[in-house]
């Protein structure tokens, strides 16, 4: 029993970090098209969704995704749709890496909301994890004083919020769906989109572009979803923090964004926070 249970952690270990590096692309998706941002939610959320849908039809289980959600799923659906809407917007407002340094405070947010809610308990290492990365999150900051959106910043914590959120509820309710509410977050930006945007007049380059945004979005939906309801609130989104040091390093490579000497610091602090992280106290 005790075998299983650590492979069971261990197993969503290793979806939360693909999730995290597969979240860890949404700006270079954002930043790298034209389209506004209603426009990038539009069609990323109709493929998302359209993929998610597929996925869920192969594997026989779209009637409990859709139907067996529950109160829980549907929260997780319309607090994603929240969160998506500022985290696309982020992007265009402020640095891949500002937003993603604001991400990594999700740890201290979760941890707070499931010891309220839960009643977890915050074990000493992940605590110690938790310091670490708000110390690379520090590092990282000292070098954006003056420099930051606050529009893009405060959007970019609203969606970290959202996001802590998310991971609470699928601790808490571990049976809610994790493919139904995804997918239904992004039906319910559809028309909201459609109105404040213009998205039949995007670019079909740049559809093709958004259409594999929404494929990853999907794995990364997904897979957060299901390595959620294996390991503790707190420490999934401290795993979930990968993504601040990838994202700016994938925005240097590919969009020439380059990062300064405190970010990649900051961002080898985070990284070795989470390593640290990983496992259990004695």
């Amino acid at each position: 029993m005790q075998q299983n249970t650590h492979t069971e952690y261990y197993v969503g270990v290793c979806l939360v970090v693909v999730s995290a590096i597969t979240f860890s692309t949404a700006g270079l998706f954002t930043k790298g098209v034209d389209a506004g941002s209603w426009e990038v939610i539009f069609w990323r959320g109709f493929f998302a969704a359209a993929f998610t849908t597929l996925w869920m039809l192969n594997r026989g289980t779209i009637r409990h995704n859709f139907l067996g959600m529950g109160y829980s799923g549907l929260a997780v659906a319309v607090i994603g749709a929240l969160g998506t809407v500022a985290f696309i917007t982020s992007f265009k407002l402020t640095s891949i890496a500002n937003v993603s340094l604001i991400y990594a405070t999700s740890p201290l947010i979760a941890a707070v909301i499931a010891w309220f809610v839960m009643n977890e308990r915050i074990t000493s290492r992940m605590m110690a994890g938790c310091e670490g990365a708000l110390l690379g999150v520090a590092i990282i900051v000292s070098g954006s004083l003056g420099q930051i959106s606050l529009d893009g910043d405060f959007l970019a914590l609203c969606m970290t919020t959202a996001m802590a959120v998310i991971m609470v509820i699928y601790r808490k309710y571990p049976n809610t769906p994790g493919a139904g509410p995804a997918a239904l977050s992004s039906l319910l930006l559809l028309p909201f989109a459609a109105v404040f945007g213009q998205p039949f007049n995007v670019d079909l380059t740049e559809i093709y572009i958004l259409c594999a945004f929404g494929l990853l979005f999907a794995i990364a939906s997904v897979t957060l979803a299901e390595g959620a309801k294996r390991v503790p609130s707190g420490q999934t989104a401290l795993l979930s923090s990968l993504e601040t040091p990838l994202a700016p390093i994938l925005a240097f490579i590919l969009l020439a964004e380059v990062p300064g000497t405190t970010t990649i610091l900051g961002g080898s602090v985070v990284v070795l926070a989470v390593l640290f992280s990983i496992g259990t106290d004695n």
